[in-house]
């Protein structure tokens, strides 16, 4: 009896170690292409099954397409954007081109300095000369607008702003035709 009950602890033992292995997926030689040749579903998220189609405002602008050119005039019309200057190489360290166009919203709104903007939503701080101007310089790590404008001007309502100047930049997009 004693015998077995070991010889099904070690059975249940080495299934058990089979399974964790099995679960791992395979590995060795040849790993990478029989993990990519599942016939089933890459992941068991739902969300990561939706195909998601890259909205035209968060993808990167071609510095010769209508979109650029549309919103580039549209902001400088604005004043929002200086007459030579180039949308995509402005927002060029932003990772949302929405949010910068936002934050060039907000800066004009509250009289903040945009390349201070800039530095707090990318985390990359821009120059020297922006650096010696900002309230705080940034710690490497991107910052949300509203953060952004509340460490460079505490008393503002840092979230009623932020959300007026995204409601602006998505006025822009829709107006500059964004769907082009």
């Amino acid at each position: 009896m004693k015998s077995l009950s070991i010889l099904a602890a070690a059975v249940l033992f080495v299934s058990l170690g089979a399974l964790e292995a099995a679960a791992q997926g395979p590995q060795g030689t040849g790993a990478a292409e029989a993990a990519q040749s599942s016939s089933g579903p890459q992941s068991f998220n739902p969300i990561k099954w939706i195909k998601k189609d890259p909205h035209t405002e968060t993808a990167s602008l071609d510095a010769s397409s209508t979109q650029n050119v549309k919103l580039s005039s549209r902001l400088q019309s604005q004043g929002l954007l200086p007459a030579n200057a180039n949308l995509k190489e402005t927002c060029s360290t932003i990772k949302e081109l929405s949010d910068c166009v936002a934050a060039l919203h907000a800066g004009s709104n509250l009289g903040l300095d945009f390349g201070c903007l800039k530095s707090k939503l990318s985390g990359v701080q821009a120059n020297m000369a922006t650096a010696s101007s900002c309230a705080s310089a940034t710690d490497g790590k991107p910052l949300s607008l509203s953060k952004a404008i509340h460490s460079l001007m505490p008393k503002a309502n840092a979230a009623a702003e932020a959300k007026r100047a995204e409601a602006q930049s998505r006025d822009d997009f829709r107006d500059a035709g964004s769907g082009t």
